[in-house]
């Protein structure tokens, strides 16, 4: 749960080799055969569709500055037709929605906010995810960033710590048939043992370190997305990385402002 803008500072991280492009996920055709919308609801997806290409066009300006941080120019041919196809307006507040699509964080309630689109396809991009990958989430709120995970992954795990935000999402992402979506309440910070070994994990809020937890339940191979730092003080986005042998080891993207991640812990 995103809370501010990605920090105009750029870090000195190293450069991370990427693995082997996404296997793309090819879905059967269906011809389906329909009556033609009425005028005011043809304008109404006109509009969310413009205002889609209008983000992704801010997304792809925004990753054009910030090479030295993330290691290239570009997003993801693939992260990009996520983006451009995840509803973002069904994961807002209804007062929020004229704004869903800008390159903003949004608050959501109790708190939170749904990430800056910018920083969810960064993250997304960067955990470098295939089509049968199993993925772990820590910070569901509105559900927005499973949704995007869900539509690149075979199974998205996704753990919200406050619960009217989880089950509003629960719902949400039921409602838009996300079925390779599972959610619960709980401590994120412990993240879901009986379903790990995760390919991914992907923490939406901000520690003060990498939750031991998290990293024993990271697969040989993975690769985790988390915001490190305090609430006042500088947070890095960090790739943490278990190799074969597992051993793991870290490296900074970019300065970033995230809220903190919270629960018993």
């Amino acid at each position: 749960m995103f809370n501010g803008l990605a920090s105009p500072r750029f870090s000195k991280g190293r450069r991370w080799p990427r693995r082997p492009a996404l296997t793309r996920r090819f879905l059967s055709l269906l011809l389906v055969f329909a009556l033609p919308l009425p005028q005011g609801a043809r304008a109404a997806e006109d509009a969310w569709v413009e205002q889609r290409q209008e983000m992704l066009a801010a997304i792809r300006d925004m990753a054009a500055t910030t090479p030295l941080d993330t290691g290239g120019e570009a997003m993801s041919e693939s992260v990009m037709a996520v983006m451009g196809r995840v509803p973002r307006h069904e994961f807002v507040p209804e007062r929020m929605k004229p704004l869903a699509y800008l390159n903003r964080p949004l608050p959501i309630g109790h708190g939170q906010t749904i990430s800056q689109p910018y920083i969810v396809a960064l993250m997304t991009d960067l955990l470098d995810v295939d089509a049968e990958d199993v993925v772990l989430e820590v910070g569901t709120g509105s559900g927005y960033q499973a949704a995007v995970l869900g539509e690149l992954v075979r199974k998205v795990y996704t753990v919200e710590v406050i619960a009217p935000l989880g089950e509003q999402a629960a719902g949400r992402l039921a409602r838009l048939k996300y079925d390779n979506i599972e959610s619960r309440v709980a401590d994120g910070y412990y993240g879901w043992e009986e379903h790990a070994p995760f390919d991914g994990i992907m923490v939406t809020a901000a520690a003060g370190h990498v939750p031991p937890p998290l990293i024993r339940q990271l697969k040989r191979g993975g690769r985790m997305l988390i915001p490190v730092g305090g609430r006042f003080l500088t947070q890095y986005l960090m790739i943490v990385e278990k190799d074969e042998q597992g051993a793991v080891t870290t490296s900074q993207v970019l300065p970033v402002r995230f809220v903190p991640l919270t629960g018993e812990h």
